[in-house]
């Protein structure tokens, strides 16, 4: 465990990076800290995530809505005031947002799970 001291962050002075899905493009905002990372994202129109994540996340969705896919066949609709959690090697899922979507997200060693085939 980690001691973070009180700080705020100014989101608008935390550069953007650019992160090009199947579709679309997702753009984040990254404050990192040991074991933990915290993220504003936002996806475009039309974005469907690269690749089936494994990782533990907490998402809070601020604005919009979004698919959160589920490899099980399962989808979960996320919009406005909405948030999902779940902790690594839990499921396989992966973002669509068909409108865009701005997104919160808290990930780190606290959501470490064992794999889920061990």
């Amino acid at each position: 465990m980690i001691n973070i001291p009180f700080q705020k962050i100014d989101w608008s002075s935390v550069e953007k990076t650019e992160h090009i899905g199947e579709t679309g493009t997702s753009y984040w905002q990254t404050i990192q800290f040991e074991g933990l990372r915290i993220r504003m994202v936002e996806y475009s129109k039309g974005y469907l995530a690269d690749h089936w994540c494994e990782k533990g996340h907490i998402v809070h969705c601020l604005e919009g809505s979004f698919v959160s896919e589920l490899k099980n066949g399962k989808k979960i609709i996320l919009s406005k005031g909405m948030t999902y959690v779940v902790s690594d090697h839990l499921s396989s899922h992966r973002s669509v947002s068909e409108n865009g979507v701005k997104l919160l997200i808290v990930d780190g060693d606290f959501l470490k799970s064992p794999p889920a085939d061990k």
